[in-house]
């Protein structure tokens, strides 16, 4: 069964200095029917208007990945990390016992886009952790490529939770089939492009649950980036 989850439907907010969709329920926007699918609890579509960001905040047993589309995100924490995140790179911060951060667009001209998420872990009182990665546009050509796993699988982050999440980049016409691990349910989220997944067209922006099947096959209708996160 697939069920969409349309971007006009999404909460949406204009800050003027942060433009924000939220899939599931967020600060001022709550829907009791969006609350977040398996463990995965929040999907933010951010972008921050040139110089802006968000101040310094603490979190708690989260884990917080960032996954950047365009312009810089310059990020600073209490646990002595300090970066700036561009295209391609990816982060993973587990807040655990607790952690205190920054995020603020690095740059004065251009705005920065960029997914937040965050994923229940398996367990609270964790110890905080950070991770980033570069994962170039070349490596997710044409296929899933593995970025987030509960054991750092491979090259990807790890993360607390039995979450598989991968990115692709594919061009108009690619088709990918993803087997579904037993018992998983499947979140794709289109970042750019459109795509039919197992027969239904999303566009830039949407996202489907898909839950009782083996496998999802994706089938890019132009150039289009998705993240898809495989559940238990």
């Amino acid at each position: 069964m697939i069920t969409l989850r349309k971007e006009e439907e999404r909460g949406h907010f204009d800050h003027g200095w942060l433009d924000t969709h939220h899939t599931f329920s967020f600060g001022d926007y709550h829907d009791p029917e969006q609350m977040g699918f398996r463990s995965l609890r929040v999907l933010n579509d951010d972008r921050v208007a040139p110089g802006a960001g968000f101040g310094e905040h603490g979190h708690k047993d989260m884990e917080i990945i960032t996954y950047v589309l365009e312009g810089e995100l310059a990020h600073k924490d209490s646990l002595n990390n300090g970066s700036v995140l561009r295209a391609g790179d990816v982060q993973v911060m587990s807040a655990g016992t607790g952690v205190r951060h920054s995020e603020f667009n690095n740059s004065q001209n251009e705005h920065v886009h960029f997914y937040q998420i965050w994923i229940q872990p398996e367990e609270e009182g964790l110890e905080p952790g950070y991770e980033e990665r570069r994962f170039p546009d070349q490596e997710k050509t044409n296929r899933l490529l593995l970025i987030a796993s509960q054991q750092g699988r491979g090259n990807s982050l790890k993360i607390h939770q039995d979450v598989d999440l991968y990115s692709g980049v594919l061009e108009p016409g690619a088709k990918v089939v993803h087997e579904i691990r037993p018992g998983g349910s499947i979140w794709v989220q289109t970042l750019r492009g459109a795509i039919e997944v197992n027969g239904e067209g999303l566009r830039v922006g949407d996202g489907a649950a898909i839950t009782g099947e083996t496998k999802v096959t994706l089938n890019a209708l132009s150039e289009t980036e998705v993240l898809v996160f495989d559940l238990t």
